[in-house]
């Protein structure tokens, strides 16, 4: 018997291009996969999916079959949506989802704070390099960078605009030597950082090509806690929001400060959602606090969330985070830098 839940993995396999990517996506198994899509083939007497170049495409069938699915999907996430805009308590979950290090090291202090006047709302904080999928709620509000996204039912506003700079430790410098213009990276060791579809860390032209490419890439990982660790550690020089160096001790510095780019930072919610009290109450907080920091993001100048949490959080008026906790305090996988 054909379970509902085969159909969801068809699709997944259909956008995906391959069972590998599609059991990756769906939290399950290569062979899973192929297993479940042969169980609907040999219900339906027919192939659902075929191999073109190296990649699956749907069949005539598969196609009308996808269509179907999709519009499934989309009944059930509005039967699911709908549920949220009923209730007009401020009590309940919150799902949240950020990259890693503004979800990290910014959101929980924040959050604590909204929590101080909402006890009764729930957070739910998923972090990843990847777009949660708001209209099936797999989050209520999302943090996206350089843009919202391009569904017609989601609500986005731009609420910071985030400045990357280069940087090295001062052991690496002091034995590798200064930089005086941008050409000089070409005879220095990189730091790089692949997360999110592979996406390279670096200073890009306008073609979002990397440019200055270190001879000698010494170090890379998709991981940002490894990646801070190997700039602090003297590998060589990296990519960081100039935002999240408070989190580093006094070994970083910034090499040719002139080279710099900004990323936009964007609240995402759906637009069902937005009618629930409690999301719109997040969702409007976090506007506000975005505003009244946006120099820490835009020019790494003290969060305010430093002093008003100093009790809390710290001794000194920083942040209490370890030597090891990422730098990239606003890190994800821009297009260019």
């Amino acid at each position: 018997m054909i379970s509902w839940s085969d159909y969801p993995i068809l699709l997944a396999a259909a956008e995906t291009g391959n069972l590998t990517a599609a059991g990756r996506k769906l939290n399950l198994s290569q062979p899973t996969v192929g297993r479940r899509i042969r169980a609907l083939e040999d219900h339906f007497g027919t192939p659902l999916l075929a191999r073109e170049n190296g990649v699956l495409v749907p069949t005539d069938f598969g196609h009308s079959m996808i269509d179907h699915i999709r519009r499934m999907e989309e009944e059930a996430s509005a039967i699911n949506r709908s549920s949220a805009t009923l209730e007009t308590s401020l009590a309940g979950v919150v799902r949240l989802a950020a990259s890693e290090g503004i979800g990290t090291l910014w959101l929980p202090p924040v959050m604590q704070h909204f929590r101080q006047s909402h006890p009764d709302i729930l957070l739910d904080l998923g972090i990843g390099f990847r777009d949660f999928n708001l209209a099936q709620r797999e989050a209520d509000i999302a943090l996206r960078w350089m843009s919202p996204g391009d569904q017609n039912s989601l609500i986005g506003r731009k609420v910071a605009t985030v400045t990357f700079g280069l940087f090295a430790s001062k052991h690496y410098i002091e034995k590798s030597g200064p930089l005086n213009a941008p050409e000089d990276l070409e005879n220095h060791d990189g730091v790089m950082a692949t997360i999110m579809d592979d996406k390279v860390l670096w200073i890009t032209d306008s073609r979002g090509e990397p440019i200055h490419l270190p001879k000698r890439i010494t170090f890379r990982s998709n991981s940002i806690w490894a990646f801070d660790e190997a700039i602090l550690s003297g590998y060589g020089i990296g990519a960081l929001p100039i935002c999240g160096i408070r989190a580093m001790d006094d070994n970083i510095v910034r090499v040719l400060p002139n080279i710099s780019r900004q990323e936009d930072l964007y609240l995402v919610a759906h637009e069902d959602l937005k009618r629930s009290r409690r999301i719109r109450a997040v969702f409007d907080f976090l506007v506000e606090c975005f505003k009244n920091d946006s120099g820490f993001f835009l020019n790494g100048t003290p969060s305010i969330f430093d002093s008003e949490f100093a009790a809390a959080l710290c001794c000194d008026g920083h942040p209490q985070v370890s030597k090891k906790a990422p730098a990239n305090a606003m890190l994800t996988t821009p297009k260019s830098i």
